[in-house]
């Protein structure tokens, strides 16, 4: 077996926020007294053969997750040296003392043989304890654990049988493995990790009482409106009950919430639906063109007009016209508009004679027209106008229970889009989604998800890596070769990192500038290296060209007479 330092490497103990990490995975440490409390109730309820099938493809499910870092963590090793991370991490995670004792594979030929020696299986300990001697294996989620990794390790369905038990009074477990079609009752065994049929019908009953939610919610072209938090459930709350009236609705949010989404979604809910869409961004229009778009132009009316032509009301007539980034609308087109709302007629440029339309108008922004009105830059009397029925629209930061949601239902879309399934993202790439601050809403989880799946090789998890390139963990906790716990942290000589609130107050107590306080950061190093550039650099975690390079910088400086008085101090 090969060396498991590079696994206990992988696994980090987050005291700050209470999590422990295998690599990207969350892990939990669990009393086994919990797991075998799991165990009972599920005999008494469910019956022995249901709860073997459920803890099977539970162990099944968590062997998935290992044999995703099987490929990552030792990409120049020799197969087994690969595949052996199975059963080291069966060892590290406490499950079962596992030893390969055969290990027979060729892939091209589809033939495959690997014992595995258990000892100390905590499933058989326990199963024996409870129950008594068994006539029948008992080590359920280790053996799906062994199925679930070698499965995903080679990309192709692995089976394993335990042939002997230690719950049996065997002096150990012993488990043998082969590709699905070697096994003579290969289909049976595969049957094991299908859905109960008990399961299958109350899986079929969530998923009918999810079909009727799905069409009672919101949706438009591109489907429902996903989200389940609080803030995100009021929005939907009034776009419903606004949807099937005529009231001017005004949307208004941050840049990327979802504005022309909401109200697509309520033109597809409304009376209008079997009518026209139009939605018309403001902001992108030229000044000139704006009143032309929106209203319409007869021939002659300005240079190039050489024919007439419908404006946006128009073309709208019967549906519904969604105004986006309406406060960007100049002074003479909002006049204008204002008179379109309440008349219900539009003329078009050049011409006199007014045109009836039907439309309703939603309008929507991200500028606080309140204070649009005080600055002079909207008229008051178009708010009043619109400001009929707000709706504003949370931003993504206030609906952190929705990013998991909508990550997964945008990985699936970009995942069909470039014909490359993954599957899925690392725990740690979900946490640091869900404490980004998201700037860009929705748009720009757009756009993670999209760079992402394009990052990460087929099949995968995507890490949070390739989601946020300049992510780092910081200081972390990890597991010596004794199997003791070890901080990175403490280990630096016993101090405590320097905190940058504390550089800050020292900076502005002494009028340090940042020049300055480089300076002389770079000087004390030097002299305390004794004049050893080498040492100096590596003390302060650079290249010694690197720090050759600041301290001439800093003698051009001295010579042309240009170090600030600061600088001079920080040197004394």
């Amino acid at each position: 077996m090969p060396s498991d330092a590079d696994l206990r490497n992988l696994v980090r103990f987050s005291t700050e926020d209470g999590r422990i990490w295998l690599s990207s995975q969350r892990m939990l440490l669990l009393h086994s007294a919990s797991l075998i409390a799991l165990r009972r109730e599920m005999m008494n309820t469910v019956g022995p053969a249901h709860t073997r099938r459920l803890l099977m493809r539970g162990g099944y499910a968590s062997g998935e997750r290992d044999a995703l870092l099987a490929r990552q963590i030792r990409p120049t090793g020799s197969l087994f040296d690969m595949f052996a991370i199975g059963p080291q991490l069966h060892r590290l995670e406490g499950a079962v003392r596992a030893t390969p004792q055969v290990f027979d594979v060729d892939e091209e030929a589809g033939r495959m043989r690997c014992e595995v020696r258990w000892d100390h299986s905590w499933e058989a300990e326990a199963h024996q304890r409870e129950w008594g001697p068994q006539s029948e294996p008992a080590c359920w989620m280790l053996l799906g654990y062994a199925s679930g990794f070698t499965s995903a390790f080679f990309r192709r369905r692995v089976l394993f049988k335990e042939v002997q038990c230690a719950a049996c009074g065997h002096s150990h477990c012993l488990i043998e493995g082969r590709f699905e079609h070697e096994w003579p009752d290969g289909e049976q065994m595969a049957r094991d990790y299908d859905p109960d049929s008990m399961l299958v019908r109350i899986d079929d009953l969530h998923s009918q009482v999810e079909a009727l939610r799905t069409g009672l919610q919101p949706t438009d072209q591109h489907g429902p409106l996903l989200g389940h938090s609080r803030a995100f459930q009021g929005a939907l709350d009034l776009l419903q009950k606004a949807a099937p009236t005529q009231v001017t609705v005004l949307l208004t949010g941050e840049t990327g919430v979802g504005k022309e989404r909401f109200a697509s979604a309520m033109h597809t809910m409304s009376p209008r639906a079997a009518k026209p869409f139009v939605a018309v961004n403001c902001a992108a229009l030229p000044a000139e063109l704006i009143e032309s778009e929106l209203f319409g132009a007869e021939k002659g009316a300005f240079t190039g007009a050489t024919s007439a032509r419908m404006g946006r009301f128009e073309r709208a007539n019967g549906g519904t016209l969604l105004l986006d980034e309406l406060g960007e609308l100049p002074l003479a087109a909002q006049a204008k508009l204002l008179r379109v709302l309440q008349s219900g007629e539009v003329e078009r440029l050049g011409s006199v004679k007014p045109i009836k339309v039907d439309v309703r108008v939603i309008a929507a922004t991200n500028v606080d027209l309140e204070k649009a009105v005080e600055e002079g830059t909207f008229r008051r009397d178009l708010l009043y106008r619109l400001n009929v029925y707000p709706i504003r629209i949370p931003a993504l930061r206030e609906r952190v229970d929705d990013i998991e949601l909508l990550a997964m239902h945008l990985l699936q879309k970009f995942s069909a889009l470039h014909g490359k399934p993954v599957a899925g993202l690392t725990d740690q790439a979900i946490s640091a989604l869900r404490s980004h601050q998201w700037p860009g809403n929705v748009r720009e989880l757009e756009n993670l998800m999209e760079r992402g799946l394009i990052l990460t090789a087929p099949g995968e998890l995507i890490e949070v890596s390739s989601l946020f390139p300049q992510w780092s963990d910081g200081g972390r906790t990890t597991v010596d070769a004794r199997g003791f716990l070890t901080s990175t942290q403490d280990a630096k000589a016993g101090a405590e990192e320097p905190q940058s609130s504390s550089f800050y107050d020292a900076m502005q107590s002494q009028g340090l500038s940042l020049e300055a306080l480089e300076d002389g950061l770079i000087q004390e190093a030097v002299q305390r290296a004794g004049g050893n550039l080498a040492a100096a650099a590596r003390a302060l975690g650079m290249t010694r060209p690197q720090l050759s390079y600041r301290l001439s910088r800093l003698r051009d400086r001295k010579e042309s007479g240009d170090v600030t008085p600061d600088s001079k101090s920080a040197k004394e």
